[in-house]
């Protein structure tokens, strides 16, 4: 009796934390209540190199019907990357060409690794049935669903208003991941609440080939540090899943007070009374920056283990509160005529000029000798010293032996 009311508990969660959107509910607590192993699908574009907490979310979710002994089938999009969710873009995506995507998904199993268990989940690339297609086999899909319902779309609907363009390869997205839940035969699919259209999609083209419609978990969207768009590696407002500890625990830091419960609620493992709690502490005056401090601390460890959640939390201390040079900052060697933005790109510090351009544009490079910001992207070495990159990083330069 117990462990029946243990499962009703974990179901009940699992269509309620963190879910935006459930169609169709009813259905959805049907199929967990019967005690049927589902396949639960969660689709990924390989369209950055790594993967984020915002991604962390809707990972976790999956993770939850797992441990209920569904199957978990991730899909990563590498010929759906080559032409672009247009989800919430006010303009086309640019295209990706397969060189790029290649490299952007190496490391994605690894990561969401991190959070599901890989070995027990089925894991595709959609390139595999997708390539396949005729041109034959995509018109008969496409007559399956209209333009006036691919048009309702907010996204295409605003474009339109705008007198913004619409490409016609962007209307064949959620026609293609449609397909991929038709071929995995899903019972359930999620996805953040930014992919509804795309998720009710699935349904309409699996009805209408005669299967059984999956059923749509969509996910509350997490909020970047920047407190004001969803997390995105494009707009550096994110926290990497292979971000090292301490810059994991120094950009949770920094994230806005009043995003502290949203993140609490979908970063952590924390129960809804202990956030309850939590949230009376915060109304009641307690300092946010202590419940900040606990969060840091745990979603570190979720991802890196208590030990290095400890160590990250002293490094930030001294760090930060104490606006310390900690003593095991990374050494670089450099000419003396050398360029920043060189050693920065070599070093792995930058994955552009173009990104060091806009650290030095944001005032984000300080040289710790004479506490001046970096202001001239042409900026050579000046005998060396420690700089600091953004809240977070530290280098060292010395000068080169020759």
């Amino acid at each position: 009796m117990e462990n029946k009311v243990n499962q009703n508990t974990k179901i009940e969660e699992i269509l309620s934390r963190s879910v935006q959107d459930a169609v169709v509910f009813e259905s959805l607590k049907s199929k967990l209540m019967s005690g049927k192993k589902l396949r639960v699908k969660l689709g990924i574009d390989p369209t950055s190199p790594d993967l984020h907490l915002g991604h962390a979310v809707v990972l976790r979710k999956l993770r939850a019907f797992q441990d209920l002994g569904h199957t978990a089938v991730l899909i990563i999009g590498d010929f759906t990357a080559t032409i672009g969710d247009p989800s919430g873009k006010s303009k086309t995506r640019p295209t990706l060409d397969d060189k790029d995507i290649k490299r952007n998904m190496k490391e994605y199993v690894k990561e969401a690794g991190k959070i599901i268990d890989t070995k027990k989940a089925e894991i595709y690339y959609n390139s595999k049935w997708l390539k396949k297609l005729s041109l034959k086999e995509i018109f008969k899909l496409s007559s399956l669903v209209s333009i006036s319902q691919i048009l309702e779309r907010n996204d295409f609907t605003n474009r339109l208003k705008n007198n913004e363009s619409i490409r016609m390869h962007e209307l064949f997205y959620p026609l293609m991941v449609s397909y991929d839940s038709v071929m995995i035969k899903a019972d359930i699919e999620l996805g953040g609440n930014d992919q509804l259209f795309n998720l009710l999609a699935g349904r309409v083209l699996m009805e209408r080939l005669g299967l059984v419609p999956q059923d749509v978990i969509t996910v509350s969207l997490l909020v970047g540090t920047d407190g004001k768009q969803k997390m995105s590696k494009s707009l550096g407002n994110y926290i990497g899943l292979s971000d090292t500890p301490r810059e994991m625990y120094g950009k949770i830091m920094s994230v806005p007070d009043e995003l502290l419960l949203s993140y609490f609620n979908l970063c952590t493992n924390f129960s809804n009374e202990e956030i309850d709690s939590i949230e009376t502490d915060l109304k009641n005056s307690v300092n946010p920056k202590e419940k900040k401090d606990l969060l840091a601390y745990e979603i570190t460890k979720i991802y890196h283990g208590e030990k290095e959640a400890v160590s990250a939390k002293e490094y930030f201390t001294k760090t930060f509160s104490e606006n310390a040079i900690p003593a095991d900052v990374s050494t670089i060697e450099a000419t003396e005529d050398e360029l920043l933005a060189s050693i920065f790109l070599k070093s792995g510090i930058v994955s552009s000029k173009t990104d060091f351009g806009r650290l030095v544009k944001g005032g984000a490079i300080t040289n710790m000798g004479t506490r001046a910001k970096v202001t001239d992207i042409f900026q050579k070495v000046d005998g060396g010293g420690v700089y600091k990159i953004g809240k977070h990083r530290f280098i060292k330069l010395i000068r080169q032996k020759t």
